[in-house]
């Protein structure tokens, strides 16, 4: 069973469903360093590099998932125009265009199913207004729409992760129940064979110096002979000297007040602990002011592959372009391993396909 990757960015979602059995034919961003890493871990695949508001580039998804047999839309589409504000025009507010092209295509693929997946926010807000159009249209379309709200960290990911799961099927109604959790990871199940590398060290491919130490990364390592993006990010020497007041799994509180800085949240410059999940993985990992995403011990931020191990990346799942491509594609992924679970629960109602 093939399927279309909208807003596919690395590819997170596509691994998961790839994982399970369904074929990604096509995956569709306008982000080119994003779509380099989605073609190398998604070789058969093809990709297509631009804006959804183009008609050209909509023809030319259409067609492809015609040629290809596609039969399932995935992605994600940015919601910029959801709030209380832009409610008076709802889909029709220009910063909602995206939204709008998502649902264009699926009217003219017609797909058996679709997923989507969205920020925890869209339930709430405007009072689920901009949500309950967005059922409406897909309802329109002929689709049964079920939604929830899934937490990564009960399906096997080592992180507190919240996002709201769309999934709207023709002829059938999913069913979140099916699908399959997972036993919890912590921080030290994921990272800890990871535990070397000081400020600024560390290359894009390098051999593994530590062994693994949990089951989690033994599956991470599983296909992976070399371990690549393990790079740390080069702190300036105030950085550093903060960091290293700082104590294990301890925060700022352990800075003097005029090293504190301005940041309101008391999560900025706090330590991962080993025994937790980590705090939701975003775009700005690599910087201990932004969050709690410095090393439960080491004086430095996470490096891209430790995001990734945190997000449920295998090592074998190359990211590639500039340091700040990379963490805004770890960030902004869905967690494979969370999207395999929801690719199993939609795989039971088309079991015939896969025989």
């Amino acid at each position: 069973m093939k399927l279309l990757d909208l807003f596919c960015g690395a590819g997170g979602l596509s691994h998961g469903f790839e994982s399970a059995g369904f074929d990604i034919a096509l995956g569709v961003d306008i982000n080119a360093a994003a779509l380099e890493t989605f073609l190398r871990n998604h070789c058969n695949a093809q990709t297509l590099c631009g804006d959804l508001t183009d008609d050209m580039l909509k023809q030319q998804i259409i067609e492809a998932s015609k040629q290809n047999q596609v039969r399932g839309i995935l992605g994600g589409p940015p919601c910029q125009g959801f709030s209380l504000k832009g409610k008076k025009l709802g889909l029709q507010d220009e910063r909602n265009f995206l939204f709008r092209e998502y649902l264009k295509l699926v009217a003219a693929i017609q797909p058996d199913f679709i997923v989507m997946e969205n920020v925890k926010a869209l339930v709430s807000t405007a009072n689920g207004y901009f949500l309950k159009e967005i059922t409406q249209e897909l309802e329109n379309l002929g689709l049964t729409v079920r939604l929830k709200i899934l937490n990564a960290r009960e399906f096997g990911v080592p992180q507190n992760r919240e996002r709201v799961f769309i999934v709207g099927m023709k002829k059938q109604t999913f069913d979140f129940s099916r699908l399959p959790t997972g036993n919890r990871v912590t921080v030290a199940d994921a990272i800890s064979d990871l535990h070397f590398l000081a400020s600024g060290e560390g290359a894009f491919e390098q051999d593994y110096k530590l062994p693994e130490n949990s089951a989690y990364q033994c599956e991470m390592r599983q296909n992976s002979r070399k371990l690549f993006n393990h790079q740390a990010t080069n702190h300036n020497q105030i950085a550093l000297t903060k960091l290293k007041m700082i104590p294990p799994e301890g925060d700022k509180s352990s800075l003097p007040l005029e090293l504190r800085g301005k940041q309101q949240f008391v999560t900025t410059w706090a330590r991962l602990k080993w025994q937790e999940v980590s705090p939701t993985i975003d775009t700005r990992f690599d910087t201990p002011s932004n969050g709690c995403n410095s090393h439960p011990e080491l004086h430095r931020s996470i490096t891209p592959r430790e995001a990734a191990r945190l997000q449920s990346f295998p090592d074998d799942f190359v990211f590639y372009g500039k340091k700040t491509d990379i963490c805004k594609q770890i960030g902004n992924a869905v967690p494979p391993k969370l999207a395999f679970a929801l690719a199993c629960a939609l795989k039971q109602y088309y079991f015939n396909d896969f025989i």
